[in-house]
């Protein structure tokens, strides 16, 4: 399928990471789709012929390297297959991944044997404008007010599936790719453009598999964006990254005349009288965004999880918790569904276990058990306006409501924008959906999504 005038394809490896992308590419005035499963060319010609990226939201990051040779290795080649200057795999920008589960150094080695031919892979993991930085090849997150070095961060340190213990990402990839990491340090983008040129030619004349691109500020992120995109001018080229790939290539894109210098208008967002959120998200920051809707309007409702992972159990409860939700609208209020309260939650390594699960199945099972709830509240109650809470979360709820499609609608904080959803079920199509990922947003973003 050939796209015209398509400079960008991606595939995100969670939802939330997905719309992040899709942001950041919005904002730059390049309409953007993000669709839930390869489209077919009939409707990216007949609905959307003025796209110029196009992204597919995924799940890979919940899977193991055997299940992403199955299922997504030929997404990624039906991604390729567009012609794209520039192919994407877009990847949280915390990096959090495991040789067993996520395998980002996988991904790595699938596409260098099967869509590149060999060629160095960029990688960019910095993106200043979520307060993602990396500097001398380690990383830093931002958590709350404070910038965190990635193995010490209060919640990546700490991920219930994927614990980053590395700061350093050229140590973190060797566990998972046999692939060389070569660097592109800070000093080596600061300079004239002919100076920083030349470093680069010597770091791509070693050949290394995958090249890292230190990041700390808008200067060297636009720096990168030239790189990258000097590259894919003259070959085909496929990414790995963050959003910061997205930041890079528009910061690039803006200052040499390819795209307007003003970033696109979006209306504000109005305010609904209710709100329906189901979080699976187990960060510190969501632990505080609940916190502050139980006292803004909001009813909590825990979901008793080793409940729903239970099959003997798991018809009554989720009947049990959809009828106080309902109840819950019905008196006016807005409802949370939550899963955990926080990352010292004794549900989550119980719920685990009960499952008998070390990997991303309890992520499966409990996000498309959320999904379906979200699907019958809203179905019930005519509401029209969603938050999903929790990257792995927003992977397998969102695929039960419906919906083929994503645009962005209105801003509401960096990385979690408010969507338009398409579907082909009316009862869905023009959905307002946010999805939050867990270390996303200040304390009062449900009020934010609320309007």
């Amino acid at each position: 399928m050939a796209v015209s005038n398509l400079l960008l394809a991606f595939y995100g490896d969670d939802f939330t990471g997905s719309t992040d992308a899709m942001e950041a590419l919005a904002l730059s005035g390049l309409r953007t789709v993000l669709f839930l499963a390869p489209p077919s060319a009939d409707l990216v010609h007949g609905k959307f012929p003025d796209l110029r990226c196009i992204g597919i939201a995924g799940t890979s990051r919940a899977m193991s390297p055997r299940e992403m040779d199955a299922d997504l290795a030929p997404v990624l080649r039906e991604l390729w297959a567009l012609r794209a200057p520039l192919t994407h795999y877009k990847v949280c920008s915390t990096f959090d991944s495991a040789p067993e589960i996520g395998s980002i150094g996988h991904v790595a080695d699938l596409v260098r044997t099967q869509l590149n031919a060999g060629q160095t892979i960029p990688v960019l993991a910095g993106a200043p404008p979520l307060r993602r930085y990396t500097v001398f090849g380690n990383h830093f997150a931002a958590a709350g007010e404070e910038i965190f070095r990635l193995d010490r961060h209060p919640t990546m340190s700490r991920h219930p599936v994927t614990p980053m213990h590395e700061a350093d990402l050229r140590v973190h990839l060797s566990h998972q790719t046999h692939a060389s990491v070569g660097l592109m340090s800070l000093p080596e983008l600061a300079g004239g453009d002919a100076t920083v040129d030349a470093h680069h030619t010597r770091k791509l004349a070693a050949k290394p598999g995958l090249l890292l691109y230190d990041v700390a500020d808008d200067a060297s992120l636009r720096t990168v964006g030239r790189l990258m995109w000097s590259e894919a001018q003259r070959v085909q080229q496929f990414a790995i990254g963050s959003s910061g790939v997205e930041y890079a290539l528009a910061a690039h894109w803006r200052a040499s005349g390819t795209i307007p210098a003003r970033r696109a208008d979006f209306a504000p967002v109005k305010p609904v009288a209710q709100l329906v959120v189901v979080s699976g998200s187990a960060s510190p920051m969501t632990q505080r965004q609940i916190e502050w809707a139980g006292h803004n309007g909001f009813d909590c409702l825990r979901v008793p999880t080793e409940s729903f992972v239970r099959e003997q159990t798991a018809t009554q409860a989720h009947g049990q918790l959809l009828a106080q939700a309902l109840a819950v609208l019905s008196a006016g209020r807005s409802v949370l569904l939550y899963s955990a309260a926080g990352p010292d939650d004794p549900s989550i390594q119980a719920t685990r276990a009960t499952l008998g699960s070390g990997s991303g199945n309890t992520a499966r099972v409990l996000g498309s058990a959320l999904g379906r709830l979200a699907r019958e509240l809203l179905l019930r109650t005519g509401l029209r306006r969603l938050v999903v809470a929790g990257g792995d979360t927003s992977s397998y709820a969102t695929r039960e409501l419906g919906l083929y499609g994503l645009e962005m609608l209105a801003e509401l904080t960096p990385g979690a924008p408010l969507c338009r959803g398409h579907s082909t079920n009316p009862e869905f199509d023009g959905l307002e959906i946010a999805l939050k990922g867990g270390q996303m947003g200040k304390e009062n973003y449900l009020g934010l999504a609320r309007g």
